[in-house]
């Protein structure tokens, strides 16, 4: 008998033995507990991870809601004004002006508008040069540049069309101005308009370097404009807006008006002159206590699963994580939202009537709730936005 075979009888080979499932039975013995516990252990921690998840999804939703609530306005400061033709007015985020102002505008920033004179038609050549745009405030006649803004230079080669040079004004001056070519019944125009604001006014200064005669089409010269020599060709002139808040005088290079008292925007959109309307900013406390006991309630939807996933044998039982969280929820009401607050202002949640009971599920305190609104309903309103302190 050879060595192989030999081996082979030693291990019973013939006598009906299952060796592979011999193999499989020690290794169950040995390391099947162990196994067990393993599984065991991933069970667990899988079910943790999805209470927990459950949990952190319940907060996140709340967050978002409150959010959606202060952003989308029904908690922010109610805005009247008497004449609504002449401005449209609108709150940033964390910001929440009071009180009421007069306003008067008196008159609407524009921006320049120019037409050149005639052509045939876009495709028409204007002649070799350079143009030169420079910007200021044009008044009546004159033209006083605007140092702080640089002249735009164009340079126009002998190929170009009255549609190149309109291209070009556009794209070179990187939104300052905006220009186009109009077929109408007098021939093709080039017309170029500028920003809002008496300083962006503009002049066109061309400078030809072709042999035909100056002055005509075909001539770079022909596209010249200053305010003294103007023919017709101005149609709009740059201006500011001007208008009176409160009396006071202000202006504004354009009718979108920002950094005014307690940072609510204008959007200018008429004139009353003479006719001063009135604009106010009222808290509307109703929409603040219904939303106090929607967060009362919510806030017990999380305690009420805590309670539920944290007692003993529960999914989240001595979880450090939901202890630290039942810590925070305890400390709710007495958390300062509102660190400036002045004295006798609101500041925290337990201003706006929000209790903890015994049990540790929140009510609402309506008495206390009532006299915030009563002494402090703007500044209670004030706790109610995005910004970085306040309730959200």
């Amino acid at each position: 008998m050879n060595e192989g075979s030999s081996i082979i009888a030693a291990l019973g080979a013939g006598s009906g033995i299952n060796f592979t499932q011999l193999a499989e039975d020690l290794a169950e013995a040995s390391f099947g507990p162990q196994r067990e516990a393993l599984e065991v252990r991933n069970d667990d921690l899988q079910a943790r991870i999805s209470v927990a998840s459950q949990l952190r999804s319940t907060l996140t939703e709340l967050s978002s809601a409150l959010g959606d609530r202060i952003r989308l306005g029904d908690l922010s400061p109610q805005i009247s004004l008497g004449n609504s033709s002449v401005a449209r007015v609108s709150i940033g985020a964390g910001t929440s002006p009071s009180g009421n102002y007069s306003l008067e505008v008196s008159q609407l920033a524009d921006s320049q508008t120019l037409v050149s004179q005639s052509f045939g038609s876009g495709s028409d050549l204007v002649g070799e040069g350079s143009l030169r745009i420079r910007f200021g405030t044009v008044s009546g006649t004159s033209f006083t540049q605007d140092t702080n803004q640089a002249a735009l230079d164009i340079a126009v080669s002998a190929t170009d069309t009255l549609d190149d040079v309109a291209a070009s004004i556009t794209s070179q001056s990187e939104g300052a101005l905006e220009a186009y070519v109009v077929q109408g019944t007098a021939g093709a125009q080039l017309v170029v308009k500028g920003q809002e604001g008496a300083a962006n006014g503009f002049v066109l200064e061309p400078t030809s370097t072709g042999a035909g005669p100056a002055g005509v089409p075909g001539d770079l010269s022909y596209l010249g404009w200053d305010p003294a020599s103007d023919s017709g060709e101005l149609r709009a002139t740059a201006q500011d807006a001007l208008f009176e808040l409160d009396t006071v005088p202000i202006s504004s290079p354009s009718n979108t008006v920002t950094g005014l008292p307690e940072g609510f925007t204008l959007e200018l959109t008429g004139t009353n002159v003479g006719a001063p309307t009135e604009l106010s900013f009222n808290t509307d406390t109703g929409a603040i206590e219904a939303v106090m006991g929607d967060l009362a309630a919510a806030l017990n939807d999380v305690v009420n699963f805590l309670n539920e996933e944290a007692s003993p044998g529960g999914t989240l039982s001595n979880d450090p994580g939901v202890r630290e969280l039942r810590r925070d929820l305890a400390n709710l009401t007495s958390e300062i939202v509102i660190p400036g607050a002045g004295d006798g202002e609101p500041s925290t949640l337990a201003d706006l009537g929000l209790s903890l009971t015994r049990d540790g599920t929140f009510q609402i305190d309506s008495d206390r709730l009532s006299r915030t609104l009563t002494d402090n309903a703007d500044a209670a309103a004030a706790m109610f936005t995005t910004g970085p302190t306040g309730v959200f």
